[in-house]
Order: structure tokens, then C-alpha cells, then sequence
């Protein structure tokens, strides 16, 4: 896989625990390290902006995510804002061809086949599949660039990581309940 170096990486972190009436935000997030981004609310949530130099989205991303908790303005990052989950419209939205067409890689009527099935209904008819599955599917068919598979499975697995902390703090002993009935996710969970 070809590496970059210094390459310009623009995502968005997802916040909690800021208000828009919190004072100093901006001057701790900046004098953490955030120098690089712009702090926006979105419907009341907090969203940070940035535009980051680095050598890969994961590289860029825990860092960000690292500045954000040394800012010590009682922020955490929820997640990344990029869904794993899509529909065929942001398929094709992403890779730059029509519904129609991701429509008939779906059912088998054009490309090779085998394309994921969806992983739920989102309602009225309306499915979704997992963009790491996607992206895995059309890497392998020659459609995307190995670098765009290996951000969304960057990208996926801070998420994941960042959701099973969020859960914990939710309710630490479900999720310990959970894990010891599912499987453990890494061996330092407690």
C-alpha cells in the first residue's frame, strides 16, 4: 500500500460534554493542540472541524482525539462523523457512480457478483450495508484504491473503539454483562 506522507486529512470529531454557553473552549482546544480546526454545534451537539496534516486518517484522527481530552475542558469525543453504515445512494455518492448502477452490482447484474448483502432495513424498504464490506468489495474488483479501504477500516475501527467507551460509561456492568456472554472485545476490558 502506498504511504503518505504529510498528506492534508479533513474529518469531524463529534463531542460531548460541552454546551455553546461554555467559556475558554475555544482558546483550551486551540492551546491543546486543536490550532487546526473549527468548533461548530450542530443541533446542540458539538462538532470539531479539521483539516490536519499527517501520514494516515488514523494517524491524524487519534491524535485530534488525544488533544481534544488534554484540552481538559471536560470534552470526549463521541466518534467520527462517518457513518459505517450506507445506503446505495452513498455508495454512490462516494464512488462517483449512479444508484442505478450500484443497484445492479447489488443484484448481480453487473460486475463480477458477490457484492455484501445489507446488514439492515432502515425502514420502508430502505437497506443499509456496511461501507467496510463495500469498500472491501470494490477494492477487490478493481474500483476504488486501497487507500480508500484502508481509511474506512480505520476510520470503522475508531469508531468502534470510541462507541465501546461511550457504552462503558453508559452503563459500565451491562456492558461487562454483554461481553462475558458475547465474547470479551480485548482482554483489558474490565
Amino acid at each position: 500500500m502506498k504511504t503518505c506522507e504529510n498528506c492534508e486529512y479533513d474529518f469531524t470529531l463529534i463531542l460531548t460534554g460541552i454546551t455553546q454557553e461554555a467559556v475558554g473552549v475555544e482558546d483550551a482546544l486551540f492551546t491543546a493542540g486543536c490550532d487546526d480546526a473549527t468548533l461548530a454545534f450542530r443541533s446542540g451537539r458539538p462538532v470539531l472541524a479539521f483539516s490536519r496534516r499527517g501520514n494516515s486518517i488514523k494517524d491524524v484522527i487519534v491524535a485530534a482525539i488525544n488533544d481534544v481530552r488534554r484540552a481538559g475542558i471536560g470534552a470526549d469525543v463521541l466518534r467520527v462523523d462517518v457513518c459505517n453504515l450506507v445506503t446505495l445512494s452513498e455508495i454512490a455518492r462516494r464512488i462517483g457512480r449512479t444508484r442505478q448502477v450500484v443497484h445492479q452490482y447489488m443484484r448481480g447484474q453487473r460486475g463480477p457478483g458477490g457484492f455484501p448483502g445489507p446488514v439492515c432495513e432502515l425502514g420502508e424498504g430502505a437497506m443499509a450495508w456496511f461501507w467496510c464490506e463495500v469498500a472491501y468489495w470494490l477494492w477487490e474488483n478493481d474500483m476504488i484504491k486501497e487507500e480508500v479501504l484502508q481509511d474506512a477500516r480505520e476510520i470503522n475501527t475508531i469508531n468502534g473503539v470510541l462507541e465501546m467507551e461511550y457504552l462503558k460509561k453508559q452503563d459500565a456492568g451491562l456492558t461487562r454483562e454483554v461481553q462475558r456472554a458475547v465474547g470479551t472485545f480485548w482482554d483489558s476490558c474490565p
